[in-house]
């Protein structure tokens, strides 16, 4: 079986490979091929998958290809985590928001609005390619804002695109573990959007299991999600929203921080990982040493300044193993062998919440078999959260207009309308800011 990975030098590849190492079954992935526009990074990151393999027998066989088509043919999966525009452009998001006093984060606000907005017309590119080259192929998309990059992907491809993400799967194993359940046995009551999402219960043997969390707030302040939070906030909310919710519940907060930090979360990583390619590609190191070394402060160092405000201290060990990786492997052995499982994940909606229409992408549990992933019927959001969830989604909607239409005007809109963007003079502004940095945002005319 054959894997495609679009960002093929990213940084996070290993993650992906190291997990396909760990299949031996009948059907396993026995041939990778990286795709990424540089062919440096190609190297630096092969070099890592080499070393991985190395211990290893009958490890997938790995190539290496700047040719986009040459890398879609014949694929089983396509596995996509690109970055238009790079670490750069991530600071530069971040950098034009905050000049504004408002949140540059690159999948919430006015930053993930001007990473979509670049993204979205690459994102359907490749979904119009893959139609055409790999008719067949599953496109398995962990591009931020995942989302919104999904929906785009979705009307070229269908239900053969299937968003996915860690942050549900690292929550859902907190409450659980706190519960002191084993997290595999546990049914997870999660919906919303990507990054926008609350468990509303945790089943273990058919028992809703979350009130007695809730009712409960020294254990509620023993995890990550209630150091961030605080108990009573999680307590009057009555579910236990993903950690990215802190970005709307402490926004003046969230961007006080942002604005004193001596440097912003993608001008960290634009410097950190520059120097990991440097190492990387030197014969003289370990490119897995150098490669375990970086990831390790990368994840020790995730949503730090959140953590900081809400005075929610160091990560716990048991987060910083990573997890969107197992989800992949999980989704590509569901739908290759028809090894039934349920994994959250960002779907179409097919009527699951009411409140959106059919081709709404969400993020909520699913049913995934040979046939694709299936979601589950869920309960209705409570007001507060279906107020946020319609509201960010029609700001996706208009992004995704924005980039098929190239129009400045619905652009504007889209930034106007985010809960996060407090002026309309603020959203006109952004967009002006944005587009002089920005050259791949050359089509909003």
């Amino acid at each position: 079986m054959k894997l495609t990975i679009l960002g093929g030098g990213g940084f996070r590849v290993p993650l992906v490979y190291g997990a396909l190492l760990t299949d031996r079954a009948e059907g396993r992935v026995t041939e990778v091929v990286l795709h990424d526009l540089d062919d440096s990074r190609l190297y630096a990151v092969s070099r890592v998958l080499a070393e991985q393999a190395s211990t290893v027998d009958d490890a997938p066989r790995v190539t290496a290809t700047t040719d986009l088509d040459e890398a879609l043919r014949g694929a089983d999966f396509v596995f996509s985590a690109i970055r238009v525009g790079g670490l750069e452009g991530r600071a530069n998001d971040e950098r034009v928001a905050l000049a504004e006093g408002v949140l540059g984060q690159e999948t919430v606000g006015a930053g993930g609005i001007a990473y979509g907005l670049r993204t979205v017309p690459v994102a359907v590119d490749i979904a119009q390619r893959v139609a055409r080259l790999a008719p067949d192929a599953w496109v398995i998309n962990f591009t931020n804002p995942a989302g919104l990059v999904t929906e785009a992907m979705s009307r070229h491809l269908g239900d053969r695109v299937i968003g996915i993400c860690d942050s549900p799967v690292g929550l859902g194993r907190r409450i659980a573990r706190v519960l002191g359940a084993n997290p595999k046995e546990a049914w997870i009551d999660y919906v919303g959007l990507n990054h926008l999402g609350w468990v509303r219960g945790l089943r273990i043997a058919g028992r809703d299991e979350l009130p007695r969390l809730l009712a409960d707030p020294g254990l509620l302040g023993s995890f990550e999600e209630g150091k961030l939070f605080g108990a009573d906030w999680l307590q009057s909310l009555g579910a236990i929203p993903n950690e990215y919710l802190h970005y709307y519940y402490f926004n003046r907060e969230a961007v006080r921080a942002y604005e004193q930090a001596e440097k912003t979360r993608g001008a960290f990583l634009r410097d950190q990982q520059a120097r990991f390619y440097e190492e990387a590609r030197r014969t003289d190191l370990s490119a897995l040493d150098v490669w375990d070394r970086t990831r390790a402060e990368r994840e020790a160092t995730y949503m730090a300044d959140n953590r900081e405000t809400a005075g929610a201290g160091e990560r716990d060990a048991d987060d910083l193993s990573g997890g969107y990786e197992k989800v992949a492997l999980a989704l590509m052995r569901a739908i290759a062998r028809d090894e039934r499982t349920t994994l959250i994940l960002n779907v179409r909606n097919q009527g699951t919440l009411s409140v959106l229409d059919t081709d709404a992408v969400i993020e909520v549990p699913c049913l995934v078999d040979a046939n694709g992933a299936h979601p589950v019927a869920v309960a209705p959001l409570p007001g507060h959260a279906t107020g946020l969830v319609c509201a960010v989604k029609a700001v996706e909607r208009e992004v995704l207009a924005a980039a098929e239409s190239g129009s400045r005007t619905t652009a504007v809109k889209a930034f106007a309308l985010h809960p996060l963007v407090d002026s309309v003079n603020v959203a006109r502004r952004l967009v002006e800011g944005y587009t002089a940095v920005h050259p791949g945002l050359g089509y909003l005319k």
